[in-house]
């Protein structure tokens, strides 16, 4: 039976059933969690969260709402009200590059933990918050987690730190003992929800299901349509009909206690691929043979823990799980109709337990909003493997928000450590070591210096610049500005680089999900004026896609429109304008196929034209080649790659000039001013590569070799 919730809806946060009959003394310390009554950190043991009858956790005047489940009492409003305001008062901003714990727990720590929880203790279902997840954000969404068939809720352990920033994060635990229904199991989740729902209306609510947990998520959701629900679901276990351990259960049932066999059916639902888990906190960048030493002491201490998984799921209780399995599939599966929400599915290729990669399709077909992000190395505990940052793919799929709708200012998150890490150290590695970027800028005396020290370190600032051919300069430049000046460049970007039109039910993470993950925006003219009131700095390239795409021979030719907009709404916030110019895709390839070429092959021009049709159409006012601003994707030819040099030029003030660049024949001429010195900036660094000793890759590996790292390796005297 289930009893009484009490619960604080404010962070850090404790969500504990009180058990009727157990006794102060009975109480044993085992795994730590934090309560807000009293602000410090407590050990509570699964067991220990009632105390004669009541709730272990006492409330102190104005510091939360006390909900009873069953006669529904609430705080009120003066406390709540009062309570927000201590936690406004508390919270702070996330930087740049900040620091996610990523790594910090490992599959280990599921074992060590796990073994204290499964202690039977004859309590039901409860909620409980980790410490380590600590105090989130002003106004974080609430975040509930749904375990898999472990029933721990640990199997966010290795997310903790980073989803306790941004997330009020809650996490189901059911006992090794518990035997509550699927219908009791859907109304403790149900009742959570619609009470947060009542006490925040405006605000989603997140429900990470884990396996089984999919299936739960899936089945709330389709009972309660009219509350926003976001859904993060790994592997959810709505294909058990076709699991290969569906057969095995007969043979389960009919085995003596005593032949302890369960381990490997464990293995099976609680483990993934070792090798992934063993992985998680070895750095990036390590000699191979540090790697090995490291992975392979990971995995020695990681086997001897894996004898107490028959502690996590004993047999009866297995099988009581699996027939709970079943029957939440069967549940959900004949609801999938009902389902109103935002649903984000994460299916592993490798996964023995479920045909998850299957099942991922058939959700995309079936669900009325429904995404996919398919990991084809992984196994079925997605989450506790290396590579997969939950926080990632929910910022990167636009899912992470505050209200009813995405806001790319308001709901964007920057990147943490760990995420530069991935994406730039590691995943950067082979094209920063075949391009060696080198940065020039230019101070307020006119006195061009190596490194980015003539750009601010603050906003407003608009950069403008050339766009070099697909786009070939922006990872390097926005790595530079992160490991240079640890600040976020928000480029202006096509509007199709966020479509998910074409998004696939196989969709693996993309480079569109890496320009959404580093600050990119739609171009907007409102998105715009927003960067520049939040004193953001702000990437833009007058010439977009007809600039980026252009054709044969015309490299370094800036294509821009005759409109000096963007030099007014800079005024308005007197922002700074850098013009910069970038070179050396010539030296990364030679262009084959262009777009005229393309469209004089039928085959491709009947394409080109069908896919255009249906792209967001921008610049439909403009006339002349500006205008013309077909999407295709070019035929190239890689080259023996040379080097990419780039120029930020004097800072261009516009601070107090308000009112004279309203005049439209005043902001014309510094627009010109701009493209004008785009153009030199390009023409200057044509020139003064070929008295650079190390544009060709051969001189700089040599060099790279014996003296200094990538980012040092000499250039031009400018």
């Amino acid at each position: 039976m289930v009893s009484s919730l009490t619960f604080f809806s404010s962070s850090p946060i404790l969500i504990s059933p009180s058990f009727p009959g157990i006794s102060e003394s009975e109480i044993r310390p085992r795994v730590q969690f934090r309560t807000l009554a009293s602000g410090n950190s407590v050990s509570l043991s699964s067991d220990s969260v009632g105390i004669n009858g009541a709730s272990f956790v006492k409330e102190k005047e104005g510091n939360g709402s006390v909900i009873d489940e069953g006669n529904e009492i609430y705080g009120s409003r003066d406390e709540k009200k009062k309570k927000e305001i201590e936690i406004s008062k508390s919270s702070e901003e996330l930087e740049v590059l900040w620091e996610d714990g990523y790594g910090t727990s490992t599959v280990r720590d599921y074992l060590d933990i796990a073994k204290e929880m499964v202690k039977p203790d004859g309590g039901p279902p409860r909620w409980f918050c980790p410490v380590e997840c600590g105090k989130p954000l002003k106004d974080s969404p609430v975040l509930l987690f749904l375990p898999g068939t472990d029933g721990i809720g640990l199997g966010l352990i290795l997310h903790h730190k980073a989803l306790g920033k941004v997330f009020e994060v809650r996490c189901l635990h059911i006992p090794v003992n518990d035997r509550t229904p699927l219908e009791g199991l859907l109304k403790i989740i149900e009742n959570t929800v619609r009470l947060e729902h009542a006490l925040f209306p405006n605000k989603p609510i997140y429900l990470v299901g884990d396996s089984l947990g999919g299936c739960l998520a899936l089945a709330v959701a389709a009972r309660n349509p009219t509350i926003d629900l976001i859904l993060i679901l790994s592997n959810p276990a709505t294909s058990f009909g076709k699991s290969q351990l569906q057969p095995l259960l007969p043979i389960l049932e009919a085995l003596p206690d005593n032949l302890h066999i369960t381990v490997p059916y464990l293995l099976s639902m609680i483990m993934g691929d070792p090798v992934k888990m063993a992985m998680v906190n070895i750095g990036n960048g390590l000699p191979p043979s540090q790697t090995l030493e490291q992975l392979s002491g990971n995995l020695t201490a990681l086997l001897p823990r894996l004898s107490g998984l028959a502690d996590i799921i004993p047999k009866k209780t297995l099988l009581w799980r699996l027939k709970l399995l079943k029957s939440a599939a069967a549940y959900t599966n004949s609801r999938l109709h009902a389902i109103k929400a935002e649903v984000l599915v994460l299916a592993s290729g490798k996964d023995n337990m479920l045909p998850s990669g299957d099942e991922a399709r058939r959700l995309w077909t079936s669900l009325q909003n429904c995404r996919v992000r398919y990991f084809k190395d992984n196994g079925h505990t997605l989450l506790l493997e290396d590579g997969i940052n939950l926080l990632s793919l929910i910022k990167a799929t636009h899912m992470y928000r505050h209200s009813r709708r995405y806001d790319y200012i308001k709901d964007y998150l920057p990147p943490s450590m760990s995420e530069y890490n991935k994406w730039f150290v590691q995943g950067n590695a082979l094209f920063r070591l075949a391009t060696s970027s080198v940065m020039f800028s230019t101070l307020g005396d006119g006195k061009i210096v190596r490194g980015l020290a003539g750009v601010p370190n603050k906003g407003p600032v608009l950069l403008v610049g050339y766009h070099m051919l697909m786009g070939l300069e922006l990872p390097s430049l926005i790595e530079e500005f992160l490991r240079e000046k640890k600040v976020m460049v928000r480029g202006i970007a096509h509007p199709m680089l966020f479509s998910t039109k074409n998004e696939t039910p196989s969709q693996e993470f993309s480079g569109f999900d890496q320009v959404s993950l580093f600050g990119a925006v739609p171009v907007s003219a409102s998105y715009m004026f927003r960067l520049l009131s939040t004193n953001s700095i702000v990437l833009l390239y007058p010439g977009g896609a007809r600039e980026a795409l252009h054709r044969k021979g015309e490299e370094y030719k800036c294509f821009w429109p005759d409109q000096p907009e963007f030099v007014r709404m800079a005024a308005r916030f007197g922002a700074t304008i850098i013009p910069f110019g970038a070179v050396g895709e010539d030296d990364m390839a030679q262009y084959l196929l262009d777009y005229d070429d393309l469209m004089n092959i039928p085959i491709f021009r009947d394409y080109l034209k069908q896919q255009n049709e249906e792209a967001v159409k921008l610049r439909t006012d403009a006339t002349g080649e500006v205008a013309n601003q077909d999407l295709f994707i070019p035929g190239l030819l890689p080259k023996i790659p040379g080097r990419l040099y780039y120029l930020f030029g004097k800072p261009i003030e516009t601070k107090g000039k308000k009112e004279e660049l309203k005049d439209r024949d005043n902001a014309n001429a510094v627009y010109l001013q701009i493209k004008s010195e785009v153009e030199n900036i390009m023409s200057y660094l044509v020139k003064k590569r070929e008295k650079d000793p190390y544009r060709g890759i051969i001189e700089r590996t040599v060099y790279r070799t014996v003296q200094a790292p990538i980012d040092q390796v000499p250039a031009f005297e400018p």
